[in-house]
């Protein structure tokens, strides 16, 4: 049998290439709004981050998804995302 592929996505913060349940994704709708796409399914403009402290810290420092995704990026989604790596690495 075949082996099926895992779909691979890359962190804006890393540059590493990861599988994607191993990633968040953020993502800017029609509106210009930015939220933290937990299921990878909302409709819009995505990127993917690791879940890392090191790797959210380095976006934000970087500001990597305003530049990436053309929109602002307010304090509270990384703090979104710090608290869900911790969540996460609490498991």
């Amino acid at each position: 049998m075949a082996r099926k592929k895992v779909p691979l996505r890359k962190c804006l913060a890393t540059g590493e290439m990861k599988p994607k349940k191993e990633m968040i994704r953020i993502v800017r709708s029609k509106e210009g709004e930015v939220s933290i796409d937990p299921t990878g399914k909302k409709p819009g403009r995505g990127a993917y981050v690791s879940l890392s402290q090191e790797a959210i810290l380095s976006a934000k420092k970087n500001n990597v998804f305003a530049k990436q995704l053309n929109a602002e990026v307010e304090d509270s989604i990384y703090d979104e995302l710090l608290t869900l790596v911790q969540k996460d690495e609490s498991k």
